[in-house]
């Protein structure tokens, strides 16, 4: 890595949680679990966490209105390089343009506080989400961290589906490549398009967790 690259890693908090497949060490690898199984209630095959949450536009989005339809929350960052990667090279956006052309709801979430260096009101989020090409149904602010907390999301991108039942069906990565590339991402296996394919074939997810990478998301303190 080159040095610019890691200072602006190191000043973003940029972590690194692929854990079985980059061998992170043993201090990270607990420092992430503690991180992953807080006090959220997120469960895979379990009822997902309640939500209800303002969209960029002010227009207030709950869990309990889309009963029977698929909902993918995406944790998001205006400065990430690994989401921009996932931007960069088209994926994202076409994912999100395939899945809400099938009926599937995708929030693009932002729970950065407001005390942070890279948080953006409502209408310079939803004016940098249009102009990166973002093709989500919303861009849900989740400024105290609510959603983001009760979800357990800890990095950006960190990606959770819900199915039609309302059960937790994936939570984990974009990827399989924890890369900054955004032709590595183009090139990777995408967990996120396997998991859609499995629900809307009426499957199982063959693959429902997988090990998020990415920065840290900036919450409150």
């Amino acid at each position: 890595m080159d040095p610019f690259t890691e200072t602006f890693l190191n000043r973003r908090r940029a972590i690194i949680l692929a854990l079985g497949t980059l061998g992170i060490s043993g201090s990270l690898r607990s420092f992430a679990s503690g991180l992953a199984s807080g006090s959220h209630s997120a469960r895979i095959g379990k009822p997902a966490p309640p939500f209800r949450i303002p969209d960029s536009e002010a227009r207030s989005r709950q869990l309990s209105d889309l009963a029977g339809k698929t909902v993918v929350l995406e944790w998001t960052s205006p400065s990430c390089p690994f989401v921009r990667a996932q931007y960069q090279s088209g994926v994202m956006q076409e994912l999100q343009r395939m899945a809400t052309a099938s009926g599937v709801v995708w929030f693009s979430v932002l729970s950065t506080h407001p005390s942070r260096r890279d948080y953006l009101p409502a209408g310079k989020a939803a004016d940098f989400h249009r102009k990166r090409g973002g093709a989500s149904t919303a861009l849900l602010m989740d400024a105290e961290g609510t959603l983001g907390r009760a979800y357990g999301a800890i990095v950006t991108p960190h990606i959770f589906i819900v199915d039609l039942g309302g059960n937790l069906a994936y939570a984990g990565g974009a990827g399989d490549k924890a890369t900054m590339d955004p032709k590595e991402v183009r090139a990777s296996r995408n967990f996120i398009r396997e998991a859609l394919d499995n629900l809307a074939a009426g499957r199982k997810v063959a693959t429902p967790t997988s090990s998020p990478f990415g920065c840290t998301i900036a919450y409150r303190g």
